[in-house]
């Protein structure tokens, strides 16, 4: 399986993307360059530190340092979602203001569609794209993108609209 990043973008020049966890297809190095390529200003994990370890990433937050990139762990069990805020509101924060000065969120899991496209949906959502209208983009660009209802639940709760 090729390792690709899929991108959303915004009229600002803002982008999204999401990926699967770098060196799942056995190329760490190689993926780690392709996300440096992509050029985001910071690469949110969605993954288990025991996940990445088992291919080789443990040190993915070094690795994009050394090439300038930003990194978030925001780690949260395969097919599920958070159980409360937790770091959310901080990383959220964080992550907006880097989407509105135009910057790039690039985040992923481990297969890249759950985890990953749950947290992009909140985004979305937070910056005032409707639940399904945001789903139906993302998964235009991710298809199985939010793999549980759970999942859908959790994003959904950004939407003020």
């Amino acid at each position: 399986m090729a390792f690709r990043i899929e991108t959303l973008s915004y009229p600002n020049g803002a982008r999204l993307g999401i990926c699967p966890l770098p060196g799942r297809g056995g190329a760490g190095m190689a993926d780690v360059a392709t996300i440096l390529r992509w050029s985001p200003d910071i690469v949110v994990s969605m993954t288990e530190m025991a996940e990445m370890a088992r291919h080789g990433m443990d040190d993915l937050g070094g690795l994009l340092a050394e090439g300038g990139v930003g990194w978030a762990h925001f780690p949260i069990r395969d097919y599920a979602a958070p159980d409360g805020p937790g770091d959310w509101p901080e990383l959220s924060a964080r992550l907006h203001t880097i989407l509105d000065a135009g910057g790039a969120v690039l985040a992923h899991c481990h297969g890249g569609q759950g985890r990953s496209g749950m947290v992009l949906l909140r985004l979305m959502v937070e910056r005032g794209e409707s639940p399904p209208s945001a789903l139906e983009r993302l998964r235009a660009q991710r298809p199985g993108a939010v793999e549980t209802d759970a999942q859908f639940a959790w994003a959904a709760m950004g939407w003020s609209g």
